[in-house]
């Protein structure tokens, strides 16, 4: 799916009312529903702002909004946060030390806020819709529809992932009817979710012409409803729907895996589903969205957010074995002989990032800067800088050298693309224990792109595996290396349940001091002083490994199984609807 520029500024002309505090009770323009919706035009305006950015939250700013060309800039997190992908200097937000509650995060109470503003403007169009029937074909009539129970079905289906039991309607509800509602059990909204995913299917089309807007399509309705199946554990549903969505025969994995999320990349053959950024209608990452993941050499204040080392240690070697298992693996070049989505994720030692050579070995005072053709001071080492990167490492993923112009981003934001389509339809059979050479094929094709070969060849470490609990490991692995920093992880550790182990584990990074450091490198325990066992989630335990009481503790995680698997009812929705009841444990 993808979306032109200009819808992002669009505003929608509309009044929606829907039930309690966050849920919308405010017009949104100040254009009645009595005379709008009489035509194409304002039907498309209205279903273009169904895509605005803070309708599907991912990252940094997300929750910005522009208002008379202004814009305000809403840092608030990202869902990369609460993960054990993340390491954020020696803190850590609400969702990950134990800390949360239905009043602490600001980014908890905008996904439950803009989802209902979402549902309500979808709510509004369905209920107004009618008014233009006259003025349009009956296709075009069907695919608006289909178009705004679309993404209605995406708003809820994210609800229920985070929150359990929602508030759920369909149609636009007068004040004291929206105070009056109450939580409706989470399986049966999926029902629902299922009927509006299934009217989008039949009625959006494979693509769009090229003169006209791109909103959502077949493929997409297909895709989304393969995501919520699976976190549902609804794995016929989720094969069937995933397998669909690759028998259209619209999408193909883009060649070049380390391309891909640049900005200059754009409505690349591989998403699904996605919406753009733009520099010129203020859409764009802007920031601590982008100085938080800069190193100090290019920027300064930054690096407050870094690859984890758990992520850093689940990227397999070339063998297609984890590093405990590997005889490729080592320690002191721990990039050496690993999966290429290692470097492409995370910025390699001694190689040119931002004109800069990247080092944070701590003897590395200096380092060399490309652009001027000499040594400069290296302010990525503790040699250099204080508050360099904590754990050495940086991110790399999606950035390039254009982000350094502005300290603004307009990469795309990729919600769901074929690599996740191909792995869904991987996972659901494995865990119906229905493997065969399908399952293979779909893993194998994401992992050969990474390596750019073809599938078929023998030039990287095929899958063969067909033992359900092994092959479990290997997708699991396989998702953690190919989705990293997409906020993926967060939503793959709800569903695979294992949110007590690798949530509960320290952030561990290097020495506090230069002169730590050096005691560090001397004893010889730079990079890591050992190797981490990796357990049948692909995912590495430090407390296991050699000598590392030498490593410094940043942050402890906190993940309480009885609580941490559903989010709180935000508390002001809770002070002001009687019926609408807390989640077990807040």
């Amino acid at each position: 799916m993808k979306i032109n520029k200009y819808l992002i500024i669009i505003g929608l002309a509309g009044i929606t009312l829907s039930a309690c505090n966050d849920l919308d009770l405010q017009p949104l323009s100040e254009a009645s529903t009595e005379t709008w919706y009489t035509d194409r035009t304002q039907v498309e305006m209205s279903l273009n702002t169904l895509y605005l950015h803070q309708f599907w939250p991912m990252f940094k700013n997300d929750f910005s909004t522009v208002s008379n060309g202004v814009r305000t800039i809403s840092n608030i997190m990202s869902l990369d946060e609460p993960t054990d992908d993340w390491m954020n200097r020696s803190s850590v937000v609400p969702f990950i030390n134990g800390t949360l509650s239905g009043s602490n995060s600001t980014f908890l109470r905008n996904t439950w806020s803009f989802s209902y503003k979402a549902i309500s403007r979808c709510n509004t169009i369905l209920a107004n819709i009618e008014k233009s029937k006259e003025n349009l074909s009956l296709e075009l009539y069907e695919r608006y529809m289909a178009d705004a129970r679309f993404v209605r079905a995406c708003q809820y289906s994210r609800l229920i992932s985070y929150f359990g039991d929602v508030v759920y309607f369909t149609q636009d509800l007068e004040l004291e009817e929206g105070f009056a509602q109450g939580r409706v059990d989470k399986l049966e909204v999926l029902g629902h979710i299922y009927e509006d995913f299934d009217y989008a299917i039949e009625k959006l089309p494979v693509a769009y012409e090229s003169n006209e807007v791109k909103r959502g399509t077949k493929g997409a309705a297909y895709g989304m409803k393969a995501r919520v199946a699976l976190f549902f554990k609804d794995y016929a549903v989720a094969r069937d729907a995933a397998k669909a969505c690759m028998d259209l025969g619209a999408y193909q994995l883009f060649p070049d895996f380390g391309e891909l999320f640049l900005s200059k990349t754009k409505n690349s053959v591989e998403t699904v589903f996605g919406i753009p950024r733009s520099t010129e209608y203020l859409t764009s990452l802007a920031g601590g969205a982008v100085t938080a993941y800069l190193s100090r050499n290019v920027t300064s204040p930054s690096a407050t957010a870094s690859p984890s080392w758990d992520l850093f240690c689940a990227f397999l070697c070339t063998d297609g074995k984890p590093i405990d298992e590997s005889p490729l693996y080592d320690r002191t070049n721990p990039f050496k002989n690993r999966d290429p989505r290692c470097a492409y994720t995370i910025v390699e030692f001694n190689s040119n990032y931002f004109g800069f050579n990247y080092t944070p070995h701590p003897d590395s005072a200096k380092c060399w800067s490309y652009t001027e053709n000499k040594l400069v001071t290296n302010k990525d080492s503790k040699a250099g800088d204080t508050y360099a990167s904590y754990n050495g490492l940086i991110l790399r993923k999606g950035i390039d050298g254009d982000w350094n112009d502005n300290l603004e981003a307009d990469n795309d934001k990729l919600i769901l693309r074929y690599a996740d389509v191909l792995l869904m339809y991987a996972e659901a059979k494995i865990e119906l224990n229905s493997i065969d050479q399908t399952v293979l094929d779909a893993m194998n094709m994401v992992r050969a792109r990474a390596y750019k070969v073809n599938y078929t060849s023998s030039s990287y470490p095929k899958i063969t595996e067909t033992d359900q609990a092994k092959l479990r490991t290997i997708l699991r692995t396989e998702r953690r290396m190919e989705f990293a920093f997409e906020a993926m992880r967060y939503n793959d550790i709800l569903r695979w349940k294992i949110g007590e182990i690798v949530l509960n584990y320290k952030n561990f990074g290097l020495p506090s001091s230069l002169a730590a450091s050096k005691t560090y490198v001397k004893n010889k325990y730079w990079f890591f002083p050992g190797i981490p066992q990796i357990d049948e989630n692909g995912c590495p335990d430090f407390t296991t490994m050699a000598n590392i009481s030498q490593c410094r503790i940043l942050s402890q995680r906190v993940f309480d199984a009885s609580k941490h698997y559903l989010w709180p009812i935000p508390s002001a929705d809770i002070e002001v609807c009687p019926n609408l009841k807390q989640n077990p444990g807040y």
